[in-house]
């Protein structure tokens, strides 16, 4: 492809995303503007009150500045487990390392892992269950894995006549849709779903759609309650008041990391080892690159790809912020950009097949190998998504885009 032709398409053309509206900085709600489920205890602490609660939650649990588990046992709530998902209780795990079952310190409630050797909860981790609340912070990207967990979470409850909660939070890329819709041969737990890899869904309303599709499997259906947040709509931004995991500290990350995200499964390291995670990308092999970096270890990075060697790519920390929402999309040039620019092109997708499973399909792999264009690629999305929207649109719980 034409060097020319790739930057005007990476850097000068509108991104395509499926939002309708454009957005402004007064749209940008904050933590204090809203009341996320788990701070409007008065619809759920009832429900609980008498019952064996287990939860699904990690460091983004807040409510009113504490964590939920302390906030409910001051409730006089009974917690008689609490479920790890990637990075978890605390969120100090490395992404992708094993979480390990533990006791919590402070509380001494019992934590099972649910990223080690079992993703789903058993039989026996239900056993005197009779509900589980899930609370945690998503960013609405189908790869990051909360949504893999909280489906299994959905399975055992509905398997084992267990009520499922979410106390729903905003989803701070939930003004837009975009990218390929997963084709299910190429399920796995960062795409467990047929949804775009930007499903533009809170939680709550992300648990409706499994739960009514079907997508629990064998006709399953679980007892499902959704605690609704206040003040925020898919029109809005929203500031979040926590990092939702170790390698996401600020919004720029959380904007970038649908298309970063993808490096994972590409030879590119995407920043882990660095200050800025999911700000960069770069690799010892791309030539022609204006930035470099060298990746050490680092809390939640501690073998980051190419550790020690100095990367050469992309800078995009000073990425104007309003782009992100005024033209909305997976900026797939940047993917077009780093594999034309690769020492190696042969070695630049890992062999293991994982950017299949991230993308959803394994033709976004062969359209960049083609050098297709980004608009060839983005309009090959479209006939999906449409079809996407349509089940969407029936589980939407706030004002739409």
């Amino acid at each position: 492809m034409n060097k020319i032709l790739l930057f005007f398409l990476v850097c000068i053309l509108p991104k395509i995303g499926w939002s309708q509206n454009h957005f402004d900085s007064a749209l940008i709600k904050s933590a204090d503007q809203v009341l996320v489920g788990a701070e409007r205890a008065s619809l759920y602490i009832d429900k609980l009150k008498g019952k064996n609660v287990a939860l699904v939650v990690n460091p983004t649990s807040e409510v009113f500045g504490e964590h939920l588990v302390d906030f409910l046992i001051s409730k006089d709530i009974l917690i008689k487990k609490v479920f790890a998902p990637e990075h978890g209780f605390r969120g100090t795990a490395d992404a992708g390392e094993r979480v390990k079952d533990a006791i919590d310190q402070k509380t001494g409630i019992p934590l099972k892992s649910l990223y080690g050797k079992n993703k789903k909860p058993t039989i026996e981790d239900l056993a005197g269950i009779d509900i589980v609340v899930f609370d945690i912070q998503d960013v609405g990207v189908r790869f990051y894995t909360y949504i893999s967990t909280m489906h299994y979470v959905m399975q055992a409850c509905a398997e084992n006549g267990v009520d499922f909660m979410v106390l729903d939070r905003p989803n701070p890329n939930g003004f837009y849709v975009a990218g390929p819709v997963l084709q299910m041969n190429q399920k796995s737990f960062v795409g467990m779903h047929p949804v775009p890899i930007v499903h533009g869904l809170t939680v709550g309303e992300f648990a409706q759609m499994v739960n009514n599709e079907g997508w629990l499997g064998d006709g399953l259906k679980c007892n499902l309650q959704v605690v609704l947040l206040t003040g925020w709509t898919h029109k809005d931004l929203y500031q979040l008041p926590v990092k939702p995991s170790p390698n996401l500290p600020n919004m720029t990350s959380v904007y970038w990391y649908p298309t970063l995200g993808l490096f994972e499964g590409t030879n590119v390291n995407a920043g882990r080892g660095t200050d800025f995670p999911f700000q960069t990308f770069g690799s010892p092999t791309i030539q022609n690159a204006p930035f470099s970096y060298t990746p050490v270890s680092k809390p939640g990075a501690k073998y980051p790809k190419y550790k020690g060697k100095k990367c050469f790519g992309r800078d995009l920390r000073e990425f104007p912020i309003d782009s992100f929402y005024n033209e909305p999309g997976i900026q797939i040039g940047y993917v077009l950009w780093a594999y034309e620019n690769t020492g190696n092109q042969n070695e630049f997708f890992l062999k293991n097949h994982f950017y299949g499973r991230l993308a959803g399909t394994a033709n976004l792999q062969n359209q960049i190998e083609l050098e297709f264009s980004v608009l060839r690629i983005q309009n090959g999305w479209t006939p999906e998504i449409e079809k996407y929207l349509v089940i969407r649109k029936k589980y939407l719980l706030y004002k739409d885009f």
